[in-house]
């Protein structure tokens, strides 16, 4: 199977062929035909399996397939949940969109918006988006979705669980009635499927890989450790074992913070990017990581769908997610398009629990070992641990939801957020 096979334009193609790709991948080679033939689709993959291609190759073979006005309206939305993915994805539709005339653009929040509605004002194509950014935008007359043509949900199952859902319903009462709609998603959740069932119309179901599973080409391993001693034991790792890239997730904006300064008080160069670290900041910790003069990225899970970093070796959980599916999401930043990785976990006492949910989530048994040293407490509670994201971040986003609507500020979900759906002027506010 090649790309010329599945039917796209000679244009397309070069580009394809420019970024050294020869075979189209399992989640490609289903979605392709499917979204040129017009089907809406829903669509599942592993992260890094090159989802990204498999929506926006044909979308862009179908818009450049058109007649092209000197000013085109929007005819194609891509909303992702966060600001990298955002420019992630952006990215990826520059690259295949070089040989066409086609127009794209990219907006989110933390960010001055006035460059953004200048791209805009000299008209689009494709716009990426996050849903704060752009409702808020939509709002000030800036921009139009009255004629959509095709709308992706990207990452959809990151999107319900940050508390979209209502931004995205508003954003579908702005468009046509009549357009193609694409959902792809690493997991198929009972709510995505609900959302799938409000927004497609005789889908076509695409599953390239089996549901929640982790890539093979990944080594996963767990080091059990006392709680006081996983900081000692990361460093310790990083250092003896010279790993020069490594991404480290916690559970916190301030433990990533915390884990950060001793690393750097240790000799390892680290930053940390999270929700509250304003856009500037991330973008330029995230190309320091990028280009290694930054050894270590500090995340926590707001950073997980999109982060894009090409033969990442090393991903390490200093914390494990309360929720497990975070697991697949956090260690697919390695082990991506064919190549090798590892997965770390350190394992204290009370996140045994956590253990166990993402071993049963993945149907493995994840390999352990002890550092001597760093031996875990025999007395320690296996209690969970009560702080952190997770579900728990879902009960506070019920509650900003209450909270917003008895105010009158509109959806609670969205401003329990914000700092990541786009809205530049409440992230500002925000303190911390």
């Amino acid at each position: 199977m090649t790309f010329k096979m599945l039917g796209l334009s000679d244009a397309l193609l070069k580009a394809v062929s420019k970024q050294g790709y020869e075979t189209p991948s399992p989640i490609q080679k289903k979605a392709i035909p499917a979204v040129l033939e017009g089907h809406d689709v829903l669509a599942s993959a592993q992260t890094g399996t090159g989802k990204t291609a498999g929506f926006t190759l044909p979308l862009l073979h179908i818009l450049s397939q058109s007649e092209r006005s000197k000013q085109p309206p929007i005819r194609a939305l891509i909303l992702t949940p966060t600001r990298e993915l955002a420019a992630q994805v952006h990215d990826n539709v520059k690259q295949y969109s070089q040989f066409t005339q086609l127009k794209s653009a990219v907006i989110f929040g933390g960010v001055n918006q006035k460059p953004q509605v200048a791209v805009l004002n000299r008209g689009v194509d494709v716009l990426v988006a996050t849903p704060g950014r752009l409702l808020d935008l939509h709002s000030q007359g800036v921009v139009s979705l009255k004629q959509i043509e095709i709308l992706v949900l990207d990452e959809a199952d990151r999107m319900l669980d940050m508390g979209f859902l209502r931004d995205i319903e508003r954003l579908m009462n702005l468009m046509p009635v009549k357009r193609q709609n694409l959902l792809f998603s690493a997991t198929f959740s009972k709510e995505i499927k609900k959302l799938a069932n409000g927004i497609l119309r005789k889908p076509v179901v695409v599953e390239a890989t089996p549901e929640n599973s982790t890539v093979d080409a990944i080594s996963q391993k767990v080091y059990r450790v006392a709680k006081g001693k996983k900081t000692g034991l990361i460093i310790k790792l990083i250092s003896e074992g010279n790993w020069t890239q490594v991404l480290v997730f916690t559970r916190t904006k301030h433990g990533a913070n915390k884990l950060c300064k001793k690393m750097v008080s240790s000799g390892i160069s680290a930053a940390a990017i999270h929700g509250n670290k304003s856009q500037g900041a991330r973008t330029k910790a995230l190309a320091g990581f990028k280009a290694g003069t930054i050894r270590v990225l500090v995340a926590t899970d707001i950073a997980a769908r999109g982060l894009d970093i090409p033969l990442l070796p090393h991903v390490i959980n200093f914390e494990l997610p309360n929720v497990s599916e975070d697991y697949v999401h956090r260690i697919g930043r390695t082990g991506r398009a064919g190549a090798s990785g590892e997965a770390i976990s350190l394992v204290s006492a009370d996140e045994t629990v956590f253990l166990r949910d993402v071993e049963k989530l993945v149907g493995l048994k994840i390999p352990v070992s002890i550092v001597e040293g760093f031996e875990p407490d025999p007395n320690a509670s296996t209690e969970p641990v009560k702080q952190g994201q997770g579900r728990q971040r879902k009960q506070t986003t019920r509650k900003a939801s209450t909270k917003g609507t008895k105010k009158g500020s509109g959806s609670g979900l969205r401003n329990r957020f914000s700092d990541d759906q786009g809205r530049g002027g409440q992230s500002k506010r925000r303190k911390g």
